[in-house]
């Protein structure tokens, strides 16, 4: 803990598979002490996938969360013993069938540091090509689509977009520009 906050007693973890659970109670600088919930999980990644005609490789998934379908870019969790970057690399030859010629780190984000202990690492793949159909994980219903750049922006503000990573691994490659019309 930081600024003078300490564990004080570590509650019982439940792990669900993908994400471990747990109540911690924490003393704050005052002495007083609080419940906070924890949740950690693996790092994750997502890639914003160029093609060399200017078309960013989507995919439309269903996500339990919501109980329905989303626009998003691929995307996953980072497994152990790969780097952000493996996992990336790996991820959008997954789920799309696509590589990259040429890779640029976005920088890493926290998902939601009031419960969450991992990072969302983004990625910049660059000049992608179909080299294979996609090779899904079990439990997995993709649809690969290609939206050219020039949509996104549209695609965002009418909230078709509304995955949280995957807006702010648009906005960290620039898509859509965070021009006046998009603050609207």
């Amino acid at each position: 803990m930081s600024r003078g906050w300490r564990t004080l007693r570590r509650g019982t973890e439940h792990d669900y598979t993908i994400l471990r659970i747990r109540e911690d109670q924490v003393e704050d600088p005052h002495g007083r002490e609080h419940p906070r919930v924890r949740i950690d999980c693996p790092d994750w990644v997502t890639v914003v996938a160029l093609t060399p005609a200017g078309d960013a490789v989507m995919v439309r998934q269903y996500r339990a969360g919501i109980d329905g379908d989303t626009l998003e870019i691929p995307g996953g969790i980072v497994d152990p013993g790969e780097t952000p970057e493996m996992a990336a690399r790996r991820e959008l030859e997954e789920e799309t069938g696509f590589r990259a010629a040429r890779w640029v780190s976005l920088g890493t984000s926290h998902p939601n540091p009031a419960l969450q202990s991992n990072r969302h690492h983004a990625f910049l793949a660059l000049d992608c090509e179909r080299v294979h159909a996609p090779r899904l994980d079990a439990g997995e219903d993709i649809q690969v689509e290609l939206v050219p750049r020039a949509r996104l922006p549209e695609l965002v503000r009418s909230g078709a977009i509304t995955h949280a990573l995957v807006l702010v691994s648009l906005y960290k490659a620039g898509i859509p520009p965070p021009d006046a019309e998009h603050r609207r």
